[in-house]
């Protein structure tokens, strides 16, 4: 598996993010248990690109860009036009998010064929 991060900027009023924040969890909890190992957060600064706060970070694995892009696609935030998003492999030069040795050396190996920035994609 690779590591793949998918950037968010909120898009939509802090009340409509809000209210889909209950299925986006959910949905990160059927990720974790796909063996996924999703790590999501939102922007502490509280800044979105319409100053109501939402927005942030998900960092996940997947088998391929394909899959990555397929899962990331199925983000409530995503589905409902609450996120303008983008999407990376992500290709660790220094340290371990938490994977074992072999899940590190799989995300090296699988995006170093890649180039430094994959193709983005927008709602």
């Amino acid at each position: 598996m690779a590591w793949f991060v998918k950037l968010e900027e909120g898009i939509v009023t802090k009340s409509r993010f809000d209210a889909v924040v209950p299925e986006h969890l959910a949905w990160l909890a059927q990720l974790e248990q796909q063996g996924h190992r999703p790590v999501s957060g939102y922007w502490a600064d509280r800044r979105g690109c319409n100053g109501d706060g939402a927005g942030g970070m998900l960092l996940f694995w997947a088998d391929t860009w394909e899959q990555a892009d397929a899962l990331v696609r199925q983000d409530p935030l995503i589905r409902r036009g609450c996120v303008r998003w983008t999407l990376h492999a992500w290709a660790t030069v220094y340290g371990s998010p938490g994977a074992s040795e072999d899940g590190f050396r799989a995300g090296r190996s699988e995006s170093a064929g890649r180039s430094g920035v994959e193709e983005q994609h927008q709602s």
